[in-house]
């Protein structure tokens, strides 16, 4: 006897198969991954360096600006990350995560 999830998982396949990417596609995708990963790390070694300092200086003011910068600035790396993904993805004829289709 299949379980609920078994059941459901089947069900999903039916109405949006699982697309596979070749080696080409995943490589693509893995660059992107790799540069936004690069962007974000970037960001965070120069502004919590300046975080530290304005900690170290007393200026919670700046501390907390910085703190806003900083949250604000990754959010933003990682909306355009997930954007330019999803429009690679549509050039493969693969909808974005979360929309029933699943790539590896």
């Amino acid at each position: 006897m299949k379980s609920a999830y078994e059941l459901a998982m089947e069900r999903l396949e039916k109405s949006a198969p699982t697309v596979k990417l070749n080696d080409e596609q995943k490589a693509q995708i893995a660059e992107i991954d790799s540069s936004y990963k690069a962007k974000i790390a970037e960001k965070e070694l120069f502004l919590q360096g300046k975080i530290r300092e304005a900690g170290l200086t007393g200026t919670f003011e700046e501390l907390e600006k910085l703190e806003k910068q900083l949250a604000m600035e990754i959010r933003r790396l990682q909306e355009d990350w997930d954007e330019k993904k999803a429009k690679l993805r549509a050039s493969f004829g693969v909808e974005g995560e979360g929309s029933g289709k699943k790539s590896p």
